[in-house]
């Protein structure tokens, strides 16, 4: 098994971010992540994960979520239950003890690729609270006054959507990469990973078509990758002669998401 990332078969990394990974790997620091939708950053632990042969574990965060959800939930509740019914283990306080991602990727008797999703959809205390527990690898349970250490340490990646700014102690631990939005000729690669035997004038027509209407001046919601995808799998669906892209955006509502974009569109074509 490769012990460096050098991409995936079903995804295409630029030369910067398979090194930015593999500096990450080495120095056993965070990986943050930003990037526009649709740049792959999520797809990216999942591409580490497969191409390196570890287990992949997601902590999806929320904007309720909280630093200790990823290390270990207390059910007070179904011991409380527990006890009025007499059932029986109820002194035992592991049982009611859950870890959470974090905790599970601590506990892993192999190293894992722990992926920490959109870390910025929670309040601004969140990243600082992970900062301990990220730097020494290891937390306390109170309740059962145990120390969980990470047997192995994961490899831990952060994506962010950048709807906020990350503290600076946090980022001074992290270290970052910004996934540029694919230049044609990467796109090409990357649409060849999902469709293997697209007609190569539709390739090119689609293509063209795409980067246009990103440039078109007035678009505010820029279509991503993934509805590129989606985009040439309705074309496919729909049977549509690669000559017709040259002239209009046919199925234009599976690129532009908004009303106003799509008034753009109808502009000009």
């Amino acid at each position: 098994m490769d012990t460096k990332f050098s991409g995936s078969a079903n995804y295409v990394a630029s030369r910067d971010l398979m090194e930015t990974v593999n500096i990450a790997v080495a120095l056993q620091k965070p990986l943050l992540i930003k990037g526009e939708p649709g740049t792959g950053k999520t797809m990216l632990a999942q591409a580490v994960a497969d191409a390196l042969g570890k287990k992949l574990i997601i902590w999806n965060v929320k904007s309720t979520t909280k630093a200790q959800d990823g290390l270990y939930v207390y059910d007070v509740v179904q011991r409380l239950y527990d006890s009025q019914f007499g059932n029986a283990g109820v002194d035992d306080v592991k049982k009611y003890i859950k870890l959470g991602k974090l905790g599970e990727a601590f506990s892993a008797d192999e190293q894992v690729v722990l992926l920490i999703d959109e870390i910025d959809k929670a309040d601004l205390e969140f990243p600082n609270d992970l900062l301990w527990e990220l730097d020494r690898m290891e937390f306390y349970i109170p309740e059962t006054k145990e120390t969980v250490q990470a047997r192995q340490r994961p490899i831990v990646i952060i994506t962010s959507n950048a709807e906020k700014e990350l503290p600076d102690a946090f980022l001074r631990r992290c270290v970052f990469h910004y996934i540029e939005f694919p230049e044609q000729e990467q796109m090409e690669a990357i649409l060849r990973v999902h469709f293997g035997d697209l007609e190569e004038k539709l390739v090119k027509q689609s293509l063209a078509a795409f980067y246009w209407l990103r440039e078109l001046r007035g678009i505010e919601k820029k279509p991503s990758t993934s509805e590129l995808v989606d985009w040439i799998r309705a074309l496919v669906a729909g049977g549509v002669d690669p000559a017709r892209i040259e002239k209009e955006i046919p199925f234009a509502g599976v690129l532009l998401k908004k009303d106003k974009d799509l008034q753009t569109l109808r502009k000009v074509k």
